[in-house]
């Protein structure tokens, strides 16, 4: 186990020692596979074979794959369907979230043993700025290499280590270790990589340019007007010409980051910015009592999934896919920040009723909804009104006290044990489970009896 004293975060260094600001000292962690990789760990069987994890209905969509389903050209993000025509003898499988989570947990664990400045992007990745650890764990390279090392050893799971001066790229680093596919083979990745400071724009220049954050379709196709393909063609350009590009801002931001400048720090303590939650349909929605009966279940995974973060949000977010997959979006933003279901549902309500006002949300067929709130606060305070003012009793009947009494009833006998009469359906209560049908369905089916259980990630 790596461990460092309380001292560790000293930044100075001794006479004869290199300046901690100057080292490449921030890592970028990535799990190699991760989801899938979790799988074989579990099941030996599955080394070796093209193994996918998502939904494998037409409807789902890839969440990871093996480097050996990768040589098909199976991604991630791709649609099931298309995954199943690349790769016919590709293994799905449903995914278990759970699982994921906690083996995340104790990566990130980990993590915090070597520098208490650790910023998970997500489940499988995380920055790591290591220039207080130095003088007890040795140089950042040998931090990087111990870890991978110690994550193998304990987890029996491989990961790809980006080391660099800035958050920008260390990330990019970490994907030069990756593995990599040559025609149907996989060949080994470098597993570390180190890009010293100094030498950003010698990595950097040969990449193409929608390697670099902020460069998506729209620019890169702005940016191909002036021939340019690559980072180091990129970084040739003038700022003014950026700009007249791509626009004030983003023309700064890429001619600061097409030469490895990225001043910002990992941020151990980030605030989540907004918590969500969406469902793929196996059958697209077509009646108003089935939009109601699913907005009420996403407001209800949503909300609790706030109350458990100790989290109010101000901003409600509708999102809807219809079937030729155009997605809407509708968002309010209310006057004091909430938790409860049902104020989240109501609003959820309004913003549908809304859009189906304006088109025919029925003749087209809802292939998803979700529903996300931001705008998220620790605290918030709540306005009385005259009832609670003359009767204090009232406060402790009121939605707030409901929603609490669900929670601690769903801690203690399962998030199925109790709900709106809107969520029982013929096997149930059938709540929101965090990752179900993230991925699609897996099976084409009634959307009725294949939702709220055990998922993905």
């Amino acid at each position: 186990m790596m461990t460092f004293p309380a001292h560790h975060m000293e930044l100075t260094s001794q006479p004869g020692e290199p300046d901690p600001a100057a080292m490449a000292a921030i890592l970028h962690v990535d799990m190699d596979a991760f989801f899938v990789s979790v799988e074989v760990r579990e099941n030996p069987d599955l080394k070796g074979k093209p193994v996918v994890v998502g939904g494998a209905g037409n409807r789902g969509v890839v969440a990871a794959a093996s480097y050996e389903a990768r040589v098909y050209g199976v991604r991630s993000a791709m649609p099931s369907a298309r995954a199943r025509v690349l790769c016919p003898q590709a293994i799905f499988l449903p995914g278990n979230h759970r699982l994921y989570s906690d083996v995340s947990e104790r990566i990130m664990r980990r993590f915090r043993e070597v520098t208490p400045l650790v910023e998970p992007l997500s489940l499988d990745e995380a920055f790591l700025d290591v220039s207080g650890a130095v003088r007890l764990l040795g140089q950042p390279m040998a931090i990087a290499n111990d870890l991978r090392a110690e994550i193998q050893r304990t987890e029996r799971l491989s990961c790809s280590v980006g080391v660099a001066g800035s958050k920008l790229v260390a990330k990019l680093a970490s994907e030069a270790a990756k593995p990599t596919i040559d025609g149907r083979r996989v060949l080994p990745g470098l597993g570390v990589k180190e890009v010293p400071v100094g030498s950003e724009t010698e990595f950097l220049g040969p990449l193409p340019i929608r390697a670099m954050w902020g460069v998506g379709p729209k620019t890169a196709e702005k940016l191909g007007r002036f021939g340019v393909a690559t980072v180091g063609e990129l970084a040739d350009l003038p700022l003014d010409v950026l700009v007249a590009a791509v626009g004030q801002a983003n023309g700064h931001h890429l001619y600061a980051v097409s030469r490895g400048i990225d001043d910002r720090p990992v941020e151990p303590n980030r605030p989540t910015k907004s918590i969500s939650q969406e469902e793929t349909y196996p059958e697209d929605l077509v009646e108003i009592e089935q939009l109601r009966r699913q907005l009420a279940r996403l407001a209800d995974g949503v909300a609790s999934r706030l109350r458990k973060a100790g989290l109010h949000g101000r901003t409600v977010t509708l999102k809807v896919r219809v079937s030729s997959f155009e997605t809407v979006t509708r968002s309010r933003t209310l006057t004091q920040a909430v938790s409860g279901r049902g104020e989240v549902l109501a609003t959820a309500r309004e913003l549908a009723e809304g859009l189906l006002t304006e088109r025919a949300l029925f003749d087209e067929g809802i292939r998803l909804l979700g529903i996300s709130i931001s705008g998220l606060v620790k605290e918030a305070p709540q306005q009385l009104t005259l009832d609670d003012l003359i009767d204090d009793e009232n406060a402790l009947d009121g939605p707030e006290s409901t929603d609490e009494a669900i929670d601690a009833i769903r801690d203690r006998f399962g998030s199925a044990a109790i709900g709106s009469v809107r969520l029982l359906g013929d096997d149930g209560i059938e709540t929101i489970v965090r990752g179900r049908q993230s991925w699609g369905p897996s099976e084409e089916a009634d959307p009725e009896a294949d939702s709220g259980q055990e998922g993905h990630r």
